[in-house]
């Protein structure tokens, strides 16, 4: 095979509609359109979402709430969750990553101070809730925000 005896592949290549031709075509006279109506005209397209003059969906329902373009999507890890690391290890954006506790890192990382925790370990992470904050320090490790 070279590149002068190249061709596609049998069937994935059709010959252009010629529309507009002549009616021994198949698609002379109205050209595809059918007779008459909007769609027949030119220029005659409808809008997305236009329901003939009746009140579309998207007016009808109703709107709700407030999303606002500068929230912060945290992932959420709970203390309970930081027990299978050694006690002195640093536990950091890499370490949850190695444990498969972070999956895709969005804004960043808190640390909730749901369970309980038993050893001594170097936090570091972009918030902290007060009470997870406490659990580290009572169990003699250190808190660093990122």
């Amino acid at each position: 095979m070279d590149l002068s005896n190249l061709q596609p592949s049998y069937g994935s290549t059709h010959n252009k509609k010629r529309i507009g031709r002549g009616h021994g075509s198949g698609l002379g006279k109205t050209s595809g359109k059918g007779h008459k109506g909007q769609k027949a005209r030119s220029g005659g397209s409808i809008k997305p979402g236009f329901e003939g003059g009746q009140m579309p969906l998207q007016r009808r329902l109703p709107k709700r709430g407030f999303t606002p373009l500068t929230r912060k999507v945290y992932v959420l890890i709970n203390l309970r969750d930081l027990e299978l690391f050694d006690a002195g290890s640093v536990v950091d954006i890499e370490a949850l990553g190695k444990a498969g506790l972070v999956g895709q890192l969005k804004d960043g990382i808190k640390i909730l101070g749901d369970g309980d925790l038993t050893k001594a370990l170097t936090v570091k992470a972009h918030k902290f809730s007060k009470s997870a904050q406490a659990k580290i320090e009572a169990a003699g490790g250190t808190v660093e925000v990122l």
